[in-house]
């Protein structure tokens, strides 16, 4: 049984200690301590120094690679596209820089851009989704062969889409517009399914650009906080097959490949990938580089998944 000696003598050792570390630490040791904790800050110190100098050298290293990109790119983009009519369609919200970058490589490359819409939350908005059902319904019957198969509203909504921005007179891919392609695109505009650019679009396009963003941006709830919103690739991935199988020149460009993302569900989908051409890493040159080249091989009949990751079929798509 423990009584109180045991506790007292306990307590009596631990002051021992106490005193004996702190005598040897104003004594004999202070002098060892204080010359060893000043070694250790010297040594990170110039470690520090060191890495930075090694960033700093990498980082040069990177500008410079990308400056030769960039020149190099150049010189392969230009004329790639010419006298080639582009529609450039936004699904959903895609950084500023992303869509002016893309924007540049198309006007480098000769591209005539005859349109520039978004489209709106109407198509991924849960609280839309008896809207989306309605509308497809109503459009199915009028795409003819142009709807798709199956009766996913997204797939439906994509087909009309895609005859709005390419339907030509005749349907022989002429310079004129088709009174069908102007009415669906004023159905999908009233319905506010999207959100035309500031010009008026006067020719039909021969292929389209489809700029995704990241998936899941930080959204406000109604308490005031912040979450990430659900990804939706099956939404965009719909629409983007049915843009191919109605246009016939689709290419589907966004970020680095991440988990949610819209361009690594397609490439995942070995029937889409089959038909669908994709760009990654748009948020960068090179990737913006790829979109007119991967746009003029896709109008020649080429498909691939053109960027840096592992999946991809070719860093770059065929040139000439």
């Amino acid at each position: 049984m423990i009584d109180f000696r045991y506790h007292l003598v306990s307590l009596i050792s631990v002051f021992l200690a106490l005193a004996v570390g702190i005598i040897l630490g104003a004594g004999p040791l202070q002098g060892a301590i204080g010359e060893t904790l000043t070694e250790q800050v010297d040594a990170l110190r110039a470690e520090r120094t060191e890495l930075r100098t090694e960033l700093d050298a990498t980082q040069g290293a990177l500008d410079g690679d990308e400056r030769y990109i960039e020149a190099v790119g150049t010189q392969l983009v230009t004329g790639s596209l010419q006298g080639n009519r582009v529609a450039v369609v936004l699904l959903g919200e895609v950084p500023e820089d992303v869509h002016d970058g893309v924007l540049n490589q198309l006007d480098s490359a000769g591209a005539n851009v005859v349109s520039q819409s978004v489209l709106t939350e109407a198509w991924t908005d849960s609280a839309e989704e008896s809207s989306r059902e309605t509308v497809a319904d109503g459009l199915r019957a009028g795409l003819g062969a142009a709807a798709p198969e199956g009766d996913d509203p997204s797939a439906t909504l994509g087909a009309a889409l895609a005859l709005a921005l390419t339907g030509s007179e005749g349907g022989d891919g002429g310079a004129v517009r088709s009174s069908q392609a102007t009415d669906l695109e004023a159905q999908l505009e009233r319905f506010g399914f999207v959100e035309p650019g500031d010009d008026d679009q006067t020719e039909p396009a021969q292929a389209l650009v489809l700029l995704v963003g990241s998936a899941g941006q930080p959204q406000e709830t109604a308490d005031g906080t912040t979450e990430e919103t659900e990804p939706t690739p099956d939404v965009w991935t719909a629409v983007t097959r049915a843009a191919q199988q109605v246009s016939g020149a689709a290419v589907l460009a966004g970020p680095t490949d991440e988990p949610g993302d819209t361009v690594q569900a397609v490439r995942d989908d070995e029937e889409i990938a089959a038909e669908v051409s994709t760009v990654s890493g748009v948020d960068r040159i090179v990737g913006r580089i790829n979109v007119p080249l991967a746009v003029a091989a896709r109008l020649e009949g080429v498909v691939g998944q053109y960027g840096l990751e592992d999946d991809a079929t070719g860093v770059l798509p065929p040139v000439g």
